[in-house]
């Protein structure tokens, strides 16, 4: 079997602007045997997830309401990166407005595509070590939170009985696992 070939784009079109995200149809041609067809992508900012951990090595969450599900969501804080931002300044910022936790060293911890399928951009995973609670909440006009704060073990532990479903958030608190196994009990 042949490898999968990467597609021509013969046009590029905006479809929808929808504020937080832009759709573009794209017209696309196989390379090898002329194929065509109408492709739809979504342009948005890159995402950034912090992995806030207090000084004695537990997790703060977040709770939230999300329309897509219409369901309340346990996830690590985050959001949009500013324009020009970086991932680590974005993590520190987006856990100070959404916990008031502020970090004491920071790490990038890796990137993953969303959803290649249909979404262009990136999210960035970003480790907040030694954290302490003491800055002011700063929501955004929509946003409304509980934090809550668990032992990396207990937040495995909600990824595995799905109190923990938003698939960046599992894949933020599995990278965490796999790269930072030492703030995880042997064995879970």
């Amino acid at each position: 079997m042949s490898e999968p070939a990467a597609w021509d784009i013969l046009g590029d079109s905006l479809h929808a602007d929808c504020k937080v995200f832009k759709v573009h149809r794209q017209r696309c041609k196989h390379p090898h045997d002329a194929r065509e067809g109408d492709f739809f992508v979504i342009r948005c900012a890159d995402w950034v997830l912090a992995l806030p951990v207090t000084r004695d090595g537990r997790l703060v969450l977040v709770r939230q309401f999300r329309f897509g599900t219409r369901n309340l969501s346990w996830e690590p804080p985050g959001g949009v990166l500013d324009a020009g931002e970086d991932p680590v300044s974005a993590a520190v910022r987006e856990t100070r407005e959404e916990t008031g936790y502020t970090p004491a060293k920071v790490s990038p911890l890796g990137v993953c595509s969303p959803n290649p399928a249909i979404l262009g951009n990136r999210a960035h995973f970003v480790l907040l070590e030694d954290c302490e609670p003491g800055a002011a909440l700063d929501l955004d006009a929509n946003e409304e939170v509980e934090t809550g704060v668990f032992s990396p073990d207990e937040a495995v532990a909600m990824v595995l009985d799905g109190r923990i479903h938003h698939a960046i958030a599992v894949n933020a608190i599995l990278l965490l696992r796999a790269r930072r196994p030492d703030l995880f009990r042997a064995g879970i």
